[in-house]
């Protein structure tokens, strides 16, 4: 038995007191022959408990879950008070229809001159084509749906054939996307285009459903057991816009790592390095809008997954406020940490990807009160004053522990450059009980996962993840329901604290992650990889929007010396997207001009 702990109610916390405590994961780093005999070891009856009891030993998980006494009743999925309306925003009715609010999110963009981004000298550096720019080349019939799908389709084939390979997709069908995009280019051609996102192109990441494709979340036999009869509602809200689905992207299997290492269909490879990661759980998703591809993807967050690999491989991506989007259609449709959301190249093409798929479940609806849904009037000329009253959080600790000084440097010039430009106040906060959450935060979404596969595995289909999935589930499996409570009363105590900074300041800012894109182990091509030390870098700043629910985006601020993209983490109030949305723009401006 341990140390017995008595936790104070709280709002009796003296902050004064608080200090902040360094995270030190204690954990094996393991990849190929060593991994699996781990694997097998970790399995065994005898050796598998003392194993996982140790590691949760070591990490303090029994200390905080077990031999804490905490007062605050459990909050099973986050619960949002009554929020403020935003400033100079838009709002729109969660009940219209997809494309009318795509409409809507269309006017709030600045002004569009083609002069100004189609360039048609080959000549120039890459630059992504923003979806404005595809729908104004197809209006004015200098390409057609038909022709951009053509030359994806050859890039597709161009990647499948890479030396090392770059499996960015798990399942596409040709012949479908030339259907999709025939059918776009009709409509173009009679005159009776359906959106602005008519003839886009979109990838869909693995657990989400999207016909003609299975869904597999990147495992080998999950479309056995689940088969797919229609569109997730996200992506039914974009097909009514006049998407283009590419197919299904590839990701790390079942969302259970950050770095995107699957096995199974190859690991996807960062379009600035194809030595190291894209990040995950998200890399088909992020990797092809980096590579170009594709103007946006859709992607699921429950412990950073559109976050980490939009941060690693450049690329903007959201994590939308728990339940602001609807999850039905997904794997973890009943999770109570995971979001669907949108990554994409630029900040105006997440709005308008945004726009199409928000709405919440009619569940969410009545059971979490959902703030009206609005967009940022960037269009606006006082959108600037907007941004200068902004107050900015910043916990300077907690922003400062990277693994990578080049990451600090480049973040803090970001918001150097941010304040001195537009007049934000920076405040200084105090977040208390970092390692409680993180450790809630694991016990939550370990027990979300391991209830999706739990019938699975009872049936045999355990022994067909990958090893570094049955070492996380061997974990997963591990909490008890006591531990769970715990967790979900520690849920609580993290809000009171958000909520309470929340009272001085509009945004909290972070690094998105600690560290940039990691290497690829080649011994972890084939078996997978285990190394919980850089999943604790890449997942530093990443915890509370995931366990409270809160709105975060990444916005890419810069490269590290190697040319690796660096990321900015902007965290919101709940419901609150519109002034994050506003904060990345204005960074991205800037960024892009200095």
């Amino acid at each position: 038995m341990g140390k017995h702990r008595v936790m104070v109610p709280v709002d009796e916390i003296d902050l004064s007191a608080v200090k902040y405590e360094q995270e030190v994961v204690q954990a094996p780093s393991l990849s190929g022959i060593r991994l699996k005999l781990f694997t097998r070891i970790l399995e065994s009856p005898f050796f598998g408990s003392l194993i996982v009891s140790h590691v949760k030993k070591q990490n303090k998980m029994i200390e905080l879950l077990q031999n804490t006494e905490i007062p605050e009743l459990p909050m099973f999925k986050p619960e949002f008070p009554l929020q403020e309306p935003e400033r100079g925003v838009y709002i729109v009715d969660e009940l219209e229809t997809p494309e009318e609010r795509v409409a809507s999110a269309l006017k709030c963009l600045p002004d569009y001159n083609p002069a100004h981004s189609l360039d048609e000298n080959p000549g120039t550096c890459f630059r992504y084509w923003t979806i404005r720019d595809y729908a104004h080349a197809y209006r004015s019939k200098l390409v057609t749906p038909l022709m951009v799908a053509e030359n994806i389709v050859l890039a597709l084939k161009d990647f499948e054939g890479k030396t090392p390979p770059c499996p960015l997709l798990v399942s596409f069908d040709v012949d479908d996307i030339r259907n999709q995009a025939a059918a776009s280019t009709q409509r173009f051609s009679e005159g009776k285009e359906i959106s602005v996102l008519d003839g886009i192109f979109i990838a869909i990441k693995d657990d989400i459903d999207c016909l003609p494709y299975q869904t597999k979340g990147a495992t080998t036999w999950m479309h056995d057991v689940r088969p797919v009869k229609s569109d997730a509602v996200s992506v039914s809200r974009l097909r009514s816009c006049g998407v283009i689905f590419l197919g299904k992207a590839n990701m790390h299997e079942l969302g259970m790592g950050t770095t995107g290492n699957n096995p199974n269909y190859g690991t996807t490879r960062n379009p600035h390095d194809p030595e190291r990661y894209t990040g995950g759980s998200s890399s088909g998703p992020a990797a092809i809008v980096a590579s170009g591809l594709c103007s946006a993807a859709l992607g699921t967050d429950g412990g950073g997954s559109i976050r980490i690999p939009s941060s690693l491989c450049g690329v903007v991506g959201m994590k939308t406020t728990y339940g602001r989007t609807d999850m039905k259609g997904s794997l973890c449709e009943a999770g109570t940490v995971e979001i669907i959301g949108p990554i994409a190249s630029s900040l105006e093409d997440l709005m308008l990807v945004y726009a199409a798929i928000l709405g919440s479940s009619p569940v969410d609806r009545f059971g979490l009160h959902p703030s009206p849904p609005c967009f940022p009037k960037l269009s606006a000329k006082k959108s600037t004053d907007v941004v200068g009253s902004v107050r900015l959080g910043r916990y300077t600790p907690w922003f400062n522990d990277v693994k990578q000084t080049e990451v600090l440097d480049k973040c803090r010039d970001a918001l150097s450059l941010l304040c001195k430009t537009h007049g934000c106040e920076m405040v200084e906060i105090l977040i208390p009980e970092l390692l409680e959450m993180r450790t809630a935060h694991l016990a939550t979404i370990g027990a979300d996962m391991h209830s999706i596969l739990s019938p699975h595995i009872s049936n045999g289909k355990g022994a067909k993840l990958t090893c570094e999935s049955r070492t996380s589930d061997a974990l997963f499996r591990s909490f008890t329901g006591s531990e769970y409570v715990s967790a979900q009363r520690i849920r609580r105590r993290i809000m009171y604290h958000h909520l309470e900074i929340f009272k001085n300041v509009d945004v909290i800012v972070t690094p998105t992650t600690g560290a940039t894109a990691p290497m690829i182990p080649r011994s972890a091509l084939k078996c997978g990889e285990s190394d919980m030390k850089t999943t604790g870098f890449l997942m530093r700043f990443i915890i509370a929007p995931n366990l409270i629910g809160l709105p975060a985006i990444s916005v890419p601020i810069g490269y590290d010396k190697q040319g690796l993209p660096i990321g900015l983490q902007l965290i919101g109030r709940p419901w609150g997207e519109a002034t994050i949305l506003r904060l990345a723009f204005a960074i991205e401006v800037l960024i892009s001009s200095y």
